[in-house]
């Protein structure tokens, strides 16, 4: 007999009106080691993140403080790359740069903790400093929640079937 999983509500994602700040929360049954590990294993990253019509790949994965990252999505034929570094890696906080490489000039810093709620349940904080709000606002207009949600969905199945 298969566990049901629970699924929970799609991510609050806000932008704050004083910063050019993006701030998403999302809960998931799952433990913040449990949310760590699928954050920094490329293996289980690439399966959960990005919008379901989309296929990924890593090209490079060197999580630790210092490391860097690139992975490239195929959607249509077309190929969209983002990079980044890691600037710390910890048991409940991952802080990062994000750039879309059709953008280079746009970078973002990304903090991500993962607050146990207990019972075997974590809230997920992520807040995106992007670098003006013209910037922020082209993330937000961009349609971004659909890779949110239908990523963060497919995390909570990886969560589900046990394989995190």
């Amino acid at each position: 007999m298969s566990a049901v999983q629970t699924r929970y509500p799609e991510a609050a994602i806000e932008a704050d009106k004083d910063v050019p700040i993006i701030r998403i929360t999302r809960d998931f049954r799952g433990t913040p080691a449990q949310l760590l590990k699928a954050h920094t294993d490329p293996e289980l990253f690439i399966r959960w993140v990005g919008p379901s019509a989309i296929t990924s790949r890593i090209i490079d994965w060197d999580v630790r403080d210092g490391g860097s990252w690139r992975y490239v999505s195929e959607h249509d034929g077309q190929e969209y790359g983002f990079r980044g570094c890691f600037h710390t890696v910890s048991e409940d906080k991952i802080v990062q740069t994000f750039t879309f490489e059709g953008m280079p000039d746009q970078v973002a810093l990304e903090s991500l903790w993962f607050e146990d709620l207990g019972d075997g349940n974590t809230r997920l904080h992520a807040q995106s400093l992007c670098d003006s709000f013209e910037a922020r606002d082209g993330w937000l207009a961009s349609g971004m929640e659909v890779g949110v949600n239908e990523g963060y969905a497919a995390l909570d199945d990886l969560l589900g079937s046990g394989e995190v």
